[in-house]
């Protein structure tokens, strides 16, 4: 059995006196596409910050393999509108980059024609996609976006997880997405998690979707988002779904 390239077990973070994240057990495989998916509030990103050594947690661990490679993209980053640089000088940025490292990274995030342009004058999809090209330089063994797709359209939202398949298709690496963006990023992964401080609901895009569990959280006519645009799957994963009795009966999928 392949090793996860991250893990983690009984994780756990507290701010004051508040349970962010309670008892998560995680893992990702190699070449797997997972997505946390959970309301506001529910702890998606500090578990991302946890990933990333961003946050020390106040009990459990996170083990990472030996030399794995990440990459990440935020979910905004802010410039100043008056500096002049261009997307494929922003790459280089704070580490010099070759030419033809940074264009290379753009076809991949699938913008070749944009280095010479300006970040100012970049739409937000194709500022999205720098921040991915940007992401991609280092060849990580496992991207992670934090609402990558924030503030697209539905369609450019669409066009923007489609692009994370063909990433994952070409280089292998494997993808953790945190999102609200249900109705295109579910179906685009391999495997689901439902977060509400502990793991509430897991399994394929399509088991999530039927849970009473998922089903409470973001209402009943979720499911039928996954409709919009259909990932088809060339495995096979597990699922463990259902009502939430705490984070005691929350399994991580394996």
């Amino acid at each position: 059995m392949t090793a996860p390239l991250i893990e983690t077990r009984g994780l756990s973070v507290r701010r004051g006196g508040a349970v962010v994240l309670d008892k998560i057990d995680f893992s990702i495989a190699p070449g797997e596409i997972v997505t946390i998916v959970g309301p506001n509030g529910s702890g998606k990103s500090t578990f991302l910050r946890a990933l990333l050594g961003g946050i020390r947690p106040s009990a459990g661990r996170v083990t990472r393999r030996a030399g794995l490679r990440l990459g990440y993209v935020p979910q905004r980053l802010a410039l100043d509108a008056a500096l002049p640089i261009t997307a494929r000088r922003f790459l280089g940025l704070p580490r010099r980059v070759g030419p033809g490292a940074a264009e290379a990274a753009l076809a991949r995030a699938g913008v070749p024609e944009i280095g010479g342009h300006p970040m100012a004058g970049l739409s937000g999809g194709q500022f999205q996609r720098v921040l991915l090209a940007r992401a991609l330089l280092g060849r990580p063994d496992l991207l992670m976006l934090d609402e990558g797709a924030a503030g697209l359209d539905q369609p450019g939202a669409a066009a923007f997880y489609r692009r994370i398949e063909d990433v994952r298709r070409e280089t292998g690496c494997a993808v953790l997405m945190v999102s609200h963006d249900l109705h295109v990023v579910m179906s685009a992964s391999d495997r689901v998690i439902c977060l509400n401080g502990h793991v509430c609901c897991e399994g394929t895009p399509e088991v999530v979707a039927e849970a009473p569990v998922y089903r409470a959280l973001f209402g009943e006519g979720t499911q039928g988002a996954l409709a919009l645009y259909r990932h088809h799957h060339d495995h096979v994963h597990g699922a463990e779904c259902g009502h939430d009795h705490g984070p005691q009966d929350a399994k991580a999928d394996r």
